[in-house]
């Protein structure tokens, strides 16, 4: 082995180490995001509310990662990347540190806040870490990497910190996602390497992103589009036991393929962003659409439903890979704000899902009927994809009018040809 290929296969595997540590933070974040879920009864118990009210403090959450992305890149964007993602991660575990010593509806509702605010931030200042560590043709696949440990979390992460929660106390979880931060700051000091910050940067620079309208498109189209996911997923729990008439045994086994189906469409997608990310958020939408309008009328049958379940799992974490590569290409200079508010759009498409399918539920038209919202909010998402890309050849022919010229001169040639 030559000397050049020591110095090479040390990089790379000072690479690997850089973006698994990267991706642990977003499994402690994943972790966090949807044990809440998991533990809903014990918490209510817990802090003395009923169910229902509980749940709020999911969406606590959610506006915490909606609040805080934007907010917290645009102020730290000048700072050294590799020390922002350690702050970042070590607020992250002082808030679930927080959360675990909450005690009442309100001291809880805060610290899930509090804990929601530097998920958004830590993917994005991620994601731009793990694009610069490669090459240009293998950035798709890199910043997948760093979403693959929140994709492992809802398969590993989630379910035994939901068993510690359930055996040792609701807390016991939230203490574990605080040890899982220490973890992560430890091994960003040490593989992820340091980095000057960008002294140019501003908060008004960064905030100028927001005024392009590629962001506004691709921003647009996660909050609608991507809600068609949640809008079935948010009520698969009722649908396995009222629809598919199965025990509740076996909704375990529903959410597990959702997670393997992450991670499958997680690995995926760092290719296909690679490859073309307009055809893939494109395709990804369609087959979206048919899944889940396949899930309104396979739902009672236990088989189809559950592969189905794990397709949407895959679908969806191509869809949110593919936007968060477009959304850092078209917010320019503030590339770790593009893919910071990709994880807003997504919590907002959260929320919006959920709703939605509360409203068709609630008017007695059954648990069938929030996937068939969702396909509308998946057709809702690619008719606004299909405008930005309309917007943006509109935007190239305006700015080099020439390219209309060049366009018309090779249609009568070919013209031309086929007359001859």
């Amino acid at each position: 082995m030559t000397p050049v290929d020591t110095v090479t296969r040390a990089r790379t595997a000072h690479v690997a180490f850089a973006l698994i540590a990267l991706a642990l933070g977003g499994f402690a974040i994943g972790t966090t995001e949807f044990v809440t879920m998991g533990l809903l009864p014990e918490i209510a118990t817990g802090i003395g509310e009923d169910i229902p009210t509980t749940g709020h403090i999911i969406t606590a959450y959610a506006l915490g990662v909606v609040v805080g992305a934007p907010v917290i890149v645009s102020i730290g964007a000048h700072l050294p990347k590799r020390e922002l993602a350690i702050g970042l991660v070590l607020a992250l575990g002082l808030g679930n540190a927080v959360t675990a010593m909450a005690s009442g509806y309100w001291p809880v509702m805060i610290a899930r806040f509090l804990a929601g605010l530097p998920h958004g931030a830590y993917f994005g200042v991620a994601s731009l870490i793990a694009a610069s560590l490669v090459t240009p043709e293998f950035r798709g696949r890199a910043i997948s990497s760093v979403m693959l440990g929140l994709s492992v979390a809802t398969v590993v992460g989630v379910p035994a910190s939901t068993w510690l929660g359930q055996n040792l106390g609701w807390r016991s979880a939230y203490w574990s996602v605080l040890g899982i931060a220490v973890i992560t700051a430890i091994a960003l000091w040490i593989f992820v390497p340091h980095s000057g910050g960008n002294h140019e940067a501003s908060i008004r620079k960064e905030l100028s992103a927001l005024k392009r309208p590629p962001v506004l498109f691709a921003v647009a189209t996660g909050m609608v589009g991507f809600g068609g996911i949640f809008a079935m997923y948010s009520y698969i729990a009722p649908a396995v036991t009222d629809v598919t008439q199965m025990s509740r045994s076996f909704i375990p086994w529903f959410l597990f393929a959702f997670g393997v189906g992450s991670v499958v469409g997680t690995w995926v997608a760092g290719r296909l962003a690679d490859w073309n990310v307009q055809r893939s958020v494109i395709g990804g939408f369609v087959t979206m659409a048919a899944v889940l309008a396949l899930f309104v009328v396979a739902s009672p049958y236990v088989v189809p439903a559950l592969f189905l379940v794990f397709v949407a799992g895959a679908i969806g974490s191509v869809i949110a890979i593919c936007l968060q590569v477009r959304l850092m290409h078209a917010a320019g200079d503030a590339q770790m704000l593009g893919a910071a508010l990709n994880h807003s759009a997504l919590n907002v498409a959260n929320g919006l899902g959920a709703s939605l399918g509360s409203i068709v539920i609630a008017a007695d038209f059954g648990y069938r009927a929030p996937s068939a919202v969702g396909v509308g909010l998946a057709l809702g998402g690619l008719a606004i994809f299909g405008a930005s890309i309309w917007h943006q050849k509109r935007s190239e022919l305006v700015a080099h009018p020439s390219m209309i010229d060049q366009r018309l001169r090779r249609q009568d040639r070919e013209y031309a040809d086929l007359s001859a």
